[in-house]
């Protein structure tokens, strides 16, 4: 059975889960410790009692951990891949390159951790230095979700650590699995005890433990929307720091000008890879109707050719979606799309494969309307809705046609579209001839409206959430 990790010690649980992977219902991935109120008030405690004295710890003490976590991360880059596809789903070559990013992710906040800035500025009064300086915020619980488990939990745990804060993590509760092993890693990179803590356990437990203790100073969460408006309520009572990354519904504009294979392949790749479990997945295209029929005929040929099967085998496109309630949560959605009148062109039929497993035939419909249920709520889903558009304002006031705004893109030839496009969508991410999913790891990720609350991820902008300003004053 694999532990909880609270004070520098690998501890057992109030309980235990077991975890199964979605391609193969038979495989057990593990057996892991689940916390109850007791550890979760011990992973606080712990962490608490260490924030002080990493806060002040130097930053070259910072800097090595972090690159002997990321080093150790991408020299193991396949084997975590591997227990990611196993556990979530996702293909193997995607898994694989998630660890990677993960690696990355911590060997750039290791060199952050050297770069942290301050100003010196002059005083309005003669004799008097003004200094600004950036400090720790102390203790920060992470709630991260189960469709990025090893990338997501890096770019919020790295820069915490990178600052001088200290840790308690919850991981999502269906990749236990992933958020050990990175834990098991973090272990050996030499960090004072208390200073990162793993606390495995329901949301009803250890989330609400985290969100209601005065000790941790602010809350990093990326999950739905529902549950990140208790967080914010939550942290809003005691006026802790809170940053939320939440849902998004995010269009793909295509013009009548755009080159269609770069079109269909940035539609494709970013509506259904990762079985259409990402936030930033495009699940409204939006297309001229110059150009609306042969753009759907187009994809309707390229779907047909898209492999879903096992996360490990190779050659497959599309792995599984993740469980039996998201499962149910897709089937529910095309139901009610067709019910609404849009037209099925491809897929949005359960799969029987040689395992049981939980595998969907990507959905696209077409003639949606900007009404209907399926193209205004998140799926989170290998779905897409195709809605036409008359020319490029029409096209563009779709686009923002939502309560989200995380990412939106636009594929054209265009540069007057594009630009426009880029200043006037309203999203936090915005991209040009390519998937409005995959973004870099060293630049700010986060959005508007519905989506995000708070402060930016990622980058050197983290340091607006992870760190606290200080204005010293001194009289020569």
């Amino acid at each position: 059975m694999k532990q909880l990790y609270i004070g520098g010690r690998w501890v057992d649980g109030a309980a235990t889960t077991t975890t199964r992977s979605p391609s193969d219902r038979s495989d057990i991935v593990d057996e892991y410790a689940s916390a109850g109120a007791a550890e979760a008030a011990l992973a606080i405690e712990a962490a608490h009692a260490a924030a002080p004295g990493w806060g002040l710890s130097g930053v070259q003490q910072r800097a090595d951990a972090l690159d002997a976590i990321g080093n150790e991360i991408l020299a193991r880059k396949t084997e975590l891949g591997t227990l990611l596809a196993r556990e979530e789903g996702k293909t193997l070559p995607e898994a694989i390159g998630e660890a990677a990013r993960a690696g990355t992710i911590f060997k750039f906040f290791a060199q952050e951790a050297l770069r942290v800035r301050g100003d010196k500025l002059a005083s309005v009064r003669p004799g008097v230095e003004v200094d600004i300086s950036r400090e720790p915020v102390g203790v920060i619980g992470i709630i991260a979700p189960w469709n990025f488990p090893i990338a997501i939990p890096a770019w919020k745990i790295a820069p915490a650590l990178a600052y001088g804060n200290s840790v308690v993590f919850k991981p999502a509760d269906l990749v236990p699995g992933c958020a050990w092993a990175l834990a098991d890693i973090i272990a050996r990179a030499g960090l004072p005890p208390g200073v990162f803590n793993l606390v495995m356990g329901p949301g009803r437990v250890v989330g609400e433990a985290m969100l209601n203790d005065a000790r941790v100073n602010a809350i990093s969460f990326t999950g739905s929307t529902a549950t990140g408006e208790r967080v914010l309520m939550a942290c809003a009572r005691r006026r802790a720091k809170v940053q939320l990354e939440m849902g998004g519904k995010n269009p793909l504009v295509v013009l009548a000008d755009a080159d269609l294979d770069v079109a269909v392949n940035a539609a494709i790749q970013g509506s259904f890879y990762s079985t259409g479990q990402r936030c930033t997945a495009s699940s409204r295209l939006i297309v001229d109707e110059q150009i609306y029929a042969k753009f759907i005929d187009t994809m309707a040929s390229r779907m047909a050719q898209l492999k879903i099967g096992n996360a490990l085998h190779a050659g497959v496109d599309i792995g599984p979606v993740v469980d039996g309630s998201q499962l149910e949560q897709d089937l529910s959605y095309i139901e009610i799309a067709k019910q609404e009148g849009a037209r099925l062109v491809s897929g949005g039929d359960r799969l029987a494969l040689e395992t049981e497993g939980y595998f969907l035939r990507p959905a696209l419909f077409a003639d949606c309307a900007p009404g209907m249920r399926h193209v205004r709520e998140e799926i989170f889903g290998p779905v897409a809705s195709v809605l036409p558009a008359k020319g490029y304002e029409h096209a563009l006031a779709l686009a923002n046609d939502t309560e989200f705004g995380l990412t939106a893109g636009i594929c054209t030839t265009s540069l007057k579209h594009a630009t426009h496009f880029k200043r006037n969508a309203r999203a936090g991410m915005v991209m040009v001839n390519l998937p409005t999913a995959g973004v870099d790891y060293h630049v700010p990720f986060g959005g508007t409206k519905g989506s995000s609350y708070g402060a930016r991820e990622q980058g050197s902008y983290a340091a607006e959430f992870f760190t606290t300003v200080k204005t010293s004053y001194t009289c020569a």
